[in-house]
């Protein structure tokens, strides 16, 4: 199920260039501000900002972060200041801030759940700290998420990673991701490393939570794309399909509007 990427990446990262300075431009703001984790995502997604010669400022946001991914967002931060002298950076520890809000909150014997609502909290205290750099600094809020995760399976926090302005690589498979990663030179120790939230405090992998690569997981959104059911497969395929189908099922409520209660005309 190896998916090679077939994008001119040399033509979309221009397209997506030219689009992000011009949204920018038109919403009168000095530029935008990201939340670099270490991983391909927001690498690509910085590089192409600071393409736009637009104020580009990275975030790291530790919270007790593994130093391994630490060092790949720093790396890479270095790599792009040398490259693009409008990039700035800035490290917030909200480790702190994470551990008072655990202090804070009422506690519940399922351990389970507490340990999925704080990996969650770390993506929302993220959020607010990012919206508050881009409030002082009149900045938009870059989104890194890919089509994959955005619109796929959902993997991602609901107001958290997922609360953005704007969501330049969306469109793009992870396969792509990396094709433009590539293309963009970013450090090698960034494509090379296992993809990974890193919301647990621990060494788990989106594959280990997904139960599939990403490359399956591309495979299994086109042919859900083209009509195919479980019954078209058997063995593996069919596994990561039905594994496919049940998060893209279960992750609607991140993907879909949000629901309003239409009140109605007789009764207003």
């Amino acid at each position: 199920m190896t998916k090679k990427s077939t994008i001119q990446t040399e033509k979309v990262n221009a397209h997506i260039v030219e689009w992000l300075k011009n949204y920018a431009n038109n919403a009168k703001v000095n530029g935008f501000v990201i939340g670099i984790s270490g991983g391909v995502d927001s690498a690509v997604t910085s590089t192409l900002c600071a393409q736009t010669g637009l104020k580009v400022l990275c975030v790291e946001m530790p919270i007790h972060q593994a130093p391994n991914q630490v060092l790949r967002g720093r790396e890479h931060i270095d790599q792009l200041q040398k490259r693009f002298p409008n990039v700035s950076s800035v490290e917030t520890d909200l480790t702190a801030t994470f551990e008072a809000f655990k202090n804070a909150v009422p506690k519940t014997d399922d351990e389970a759940k507490v340990n999925l609502s704080l990996a969650n909290t770390r993506a929302r205290i993220r959020m607010t700290s990012l919206y508050y750099l881009a409030g002082i600094h009149g900045l938009l809020v870059a989104g890194t998420g890919n089509k994959v995760e955005d619109f796929g399976v959902g993997f991602y926090t609901k107001y958290g990673d997922g609360g953005v302005d704007l969501s330049p690589i969306a469109d793009l498979m992870k396969s792509d991701v990396y094709a433009l990663g590539e293309f963009l030179t970013i450090p090698q120790s960034i494509l090379t490393a296992a993809p990974t939230d890193g919301l647990f405090g621990d060494n788990r992998t989106d594959e280990d939570q997904l139960g599939a690569s990403y490359d399956e997981l591309e495979w299994a959104m086109l042919a859900a794309e083209s009509g195919k059911t479980p019954a078209d497969f058997i063995g593996r395929e069919k596994s990561v399909f039905e594994i496919y189908k049940r998060l893209n099922t279960n992750n609607k409520h991140k993907m879909d509007a949000i629901p309003v209660c239409l009140i109605p005309k007789l009764l207003k």
